[in-house]
C-alpha cells in the first residue's frame, strides 16, 4: 500500500518524539511504500515573523518557512535507518527515491502550499491509497470545538462535505481550521481516502492496523 503522511510541525516535538515517529513510520514501511511530508511548525512561525518585521513580502516568507520544513524533514530523516538522507525539492525527486527506498521524507516545495496541501498534492501524484493528516485535533469538526460547545467530531464525511466544512471554517476570523482549502479541493478531485486524526505515534500504527480513530475522508 502507498500511504501519504502529513506530519505538523507542531507536532513533530522534540527529539524523544521525533525518535517515536521514526520507529513507527520505520515499522511500517516493512510493508507499506511511505511518503512523508513535514512541516515548519513554531521555528517557522518565528523566523517568518522576524521576516515580515524586516520587510520581506510574503512569497519571500513562505520560502523560508519550506527551508524549516525542509529542516525538519532532516531531522526525522536522520531517526529513520532506512530513510534516504537526501531531501526531495519536489515530486519527481520522491519518485525517484521511491524506487530504491521503501520510506521518503520530505518538506514544503512550493510558496503557498501548506503542509497539507503539499502532502495532497504527492498523494495524488504518486496515486496514494491512503493520505493521513496527523494533526493536533482528533478529527474533524462541526465548528471549531475550542469555540464552539455545540461542536460535533464528524466520523464520516465525503471529500465534498469537508471542503464544505473548511470553507465555513476559514471564514471565521481566527478560526481553528484542521486543513486548509486547497488541500480539501484536492482531495475531493483525487478522491483519495483521507484520515485525520490526533498526531500521536501510536494512532499512526493503530490506523494501519485497521482500527478507526478520527475522521475518514472517503468518496462515496
Amino acid at each position: 500500500m502507498k500511504v501519504v503522511l502529513s506530519l505538523g510541525g507542531s507536532i513533530l516535538g522534540d527529539e524523544r518524539k521525533i525518535k517515536e515517529y521514526a520507529a513507527v513510520i520505520e515499522n511500517l514501511s516493512k510493508e507499506h511504500k511511505l511518503f512523508v511530508v513535514t512541516g515548519g511548525g513554531k521555528l517557522a512561525r518565528e523566523l517568518i515573523a522576524k521576516a515580515r518585521a524586516l520587510g520581506a513580502n510574503e512569497t519571500l516568507c513562505d520560502m523560508i518557512g519550506i527551508e524549516v520544513t525542509r529542516i525538519n524533514a532532516m531531522l526525522l530523516a536522520s531517526a529513520i535507518k532506512t530513510a534516504p538522507k537526501v531531501i526531495p525539492k519536489d515530486f519527481g525527486e520522491v519518485e525517484s527515491l521511491s524506487k530504491n527506498y521503501n520510506v521518503v521524507v520530505m518538506g514544503g516545495t512550493f510558496p503557498g502550499h501548506t503542509t497539507d496541501a503539499t502532502a495532497a498534492l504527492l498523494a495524488e501524484y504518486v496515486s496514494a491509497d491512503l493520505f493521513l493528516n496527523a494533526t493536533s485535533v482528533d478529527g474533524v469538526y462541526s465548528a471549531d470545538p475550542k469555540v464552539s460547545r455545540d461542536a460535533v467530531k464528524i466520523e464520516k464525511m465525503t471529500p465534498s462535505k469537508l471542503v464544505e466544512v473548511v470553507a465555513k471554517a476559514e471564514m471565521v476570523a481566527g478560526a481553528n481550521v484542521v486543513m486548509d482549502l486547497l488541500a480539501a479541493k484536492i482531495i475531493e478531485r483525487s478522491k483519495i481516502k483521507t484520515i485525520v486524526f490526533k498526531g500521536d505515534p501510536e494512532n499512526i500504527a493503530k490506523i494501519m492496523r485497521g482500527e478507526k480513530i478520527g475522521t475518514i475522508i472517503e468518496a462515496p
